[in-house]
């Protein structure tokens, strides 16, 4: 199993609960995130620009 660190899973729950208040929008577009799967990428990949420990996408 791939091992993501503390702020990786800190920044995937603030996402969750962006999503679930209705705020999370997506990157390019801007349209409302309504996915689950949706949410915790856009938290792994802002982890990864901060330099959290985040297992590359395959």
């Amino acid at each position: 199993m791939a091992k993501y660190s503390e702020k990786a899973g800190e920044k995937v729950e603030e996402n969750l609960h962006e999503m679930k208040e209705g705020k999370l929008k997506s990157g390019r577009s801007g349209k409302k995130v309504t996915s689950r799967k949706q949410a915790i990428a856009i938290g792994l990949s802002e982890a990864r620009k901060e330099g959290a420990k985040v297992p590359k996408k395959k």
